[in-house]
């Protein structure tokens, strides 16, 4: 099945199936502002036990190794709840037979000179990636081993997937995702040029390994306490996070669009794949396709931040009472004397009109490499608009990326008790009700 239109969520869910001392799972380690958080949040609200897991550290030897004691109480202490101190490090950019280079030893020879030519030996590298492989699905055999002793039969279960990434360490790539993603005039590059390359189908590779395919080895992973717990008269879910973009106010209407080069979208695209398959054989895998925010990791991305502002719209369309009005006001105070939120929506609206970016809002095309036009005209919007802003450093991006992180884990946490489909969109108006609704 290939989704031509997205599914979106039209009805705010509620949660009728986790109750206090349920478990929930979170498969992927919490690392700073994250979209997982407000899931998290959710599942203590209720009552819910949490376990989580550990990709693990990264020796002086590149090997890689557990949590130290004192590493894991800090982790324990961020989670708010026991890790299994299994590390579960996903992708293969620093796996290789032994002995042997791995895929980030054979990209130290690419400079800015040789990149777009030099060819990889792919042959190896599916060595490495067979090496990375077997590596975590054993790490996932042995976490989930030691899972069955901490859920007693008839708890329900709820496996949060988290991870996504897998950037190989290329001193390369940084350079070039700077022109990718932040470069305008003279120095935009474009993204095709970097996927037609060795170098990118590697990355793409990474990517799939990473945010795609560990979702498939955590359902294969746990088939075993599935079918217990489900023999036992409790039920296990699994939810991920994609982004395909989401629909938010363009003009008066609720239109898909989304933030161009999104390079990872591919694999997002496996991951939903995943959920599908799972979901057709009657395992209850959700992913949530949820609107971009402000993280630690989309932060390289400059303009990323644009589809959010006009949420404030949405926030007084949608039933918007005093809530609406305290977000407005909060806004408002974070922009220079002079400015208002009106002149930053303007901005947007015209961004959102422009020639340049008409074309970028066609669902069945994503994700479309990026152009010269496009990236002027979003990084430059992006600037202008943080320059409107008192503090470069408090952004209304920022405030809007805390309220959907909490709207999205409730949306989440509700549906996916009795979830409608493996795939599905929370849009901003469904995003606003949740905001509102919780004032």
């Amino acid at each position: 099945m290939t989704l031509t239109s997205p599914v979106s969520l039209t009805e705010i869910p509620q949660n009728n199936l986790y109750r206090k001392g349920d478990v929930f799972v979170l498969f992927g380690e919490l690392f700073g502002r994250g979209y997982v958080t407000g899931l998290l949040d959710q599942a203590k609200k209720a009552g819910m036990e949490i376990i989580g897991i550990t990709v693990g550290r990264r020796d002086e030897n590149n090997k890689l190794r557990p949590l130290t004691d004192e590493e894991l109480a800090q982790a324990e202490a961020n989670l708010g709840g026991r890790i299994i101190n299994i590390p579960a490090m996903a992708g293969f950019d620093l796996d290789a037979p032994e002995g042997e280079k791995t895929p980030t030893d054979l990209l130290s020879s690419l400079t800015l000179e040789n990149w777009e030519t030099e060819k990889l030996d792919w042959a190896h590298i599916e060595k490495c990636r067979q090496v990375g492989v077997e590596r975590f699905q054993k790490a996932v055999a042995d976490i989930m081993a030691e899972l069955e002793g901490m859920i007693a039969d008839g708890k329900n279960v709820h496996f949060a997937h988290t991870m996504a990434g897998g950037i190989p360490k290329a001193k390369v790539f940084l350079v070039l995702a700077n022109r990718i993603y932040k470069g305008r005039g003279a120095r935009h590059m474009s993204s095709q040029v970097l996927l037609d390359s060795d170098l990118g189908k590697l990355i793409l590779q990474n990517f799939d390994e990473v945010s795609a395919n560990t979702f498939r080895h955590l359902i294969e992973g746990s088939a075993a306490i599935r079918a217990r717990i489900e023999k036992s008269g409790g039920q296990v879910r699994y939810s991920a996070y994609g982004y395909h973009g989401t629909g938010i106010l363009i003009g008066d209407e609720y239109r898909w669009q989304t933030y161009t080069n999104y390079t990872q979208g591919y694999a997002k695209m496996k991951l939903e794949a995943i959920a599908e398959e799972a979901f057709a054989s009657g395992i209850k895998a959700t992913v949530f396709n949820c609107p971009e925010i402000r993280t630690n990791s989309s932060d390289v991305f400059a303009g990323i931040e644009l589809p959010l502002l006009p949420l404030l719209k949405a926030l007084k369309k949608e039933n918007g009472g005093a809530r609406a009005e305290k977000v407005w006001a909060d806004c408002q105070n974070l922009l220079v004397e002079g400015a208002t939120i009106d002149d930053v929506l303007q901005k947007i609206a015209d961004f959102q009109a422009s020639d340049v970016m008409i074309p970028f809002y066609d669902f069945n095309k994503w994700p479309m490499p990026n152009s010269q036009g496009q990236s002027d005209i979003t990084i430059g919007t992006s600037q202008e608009i943080a320059q409107m802003h008192k503090d470069g450093k408090a952004l209304i991006s920022d405030y809007l990326s805390v309220l959907v992180v909490e709207a999205t884990g409730a949306l989440i946490f509700g549906e996916v008790a009795d979830p409608s489909a493996p795939v599905l969109w929370l849009n901003h108006d469904m995003v606003a009700r949740q905001i509102n609704s919780a004032g």
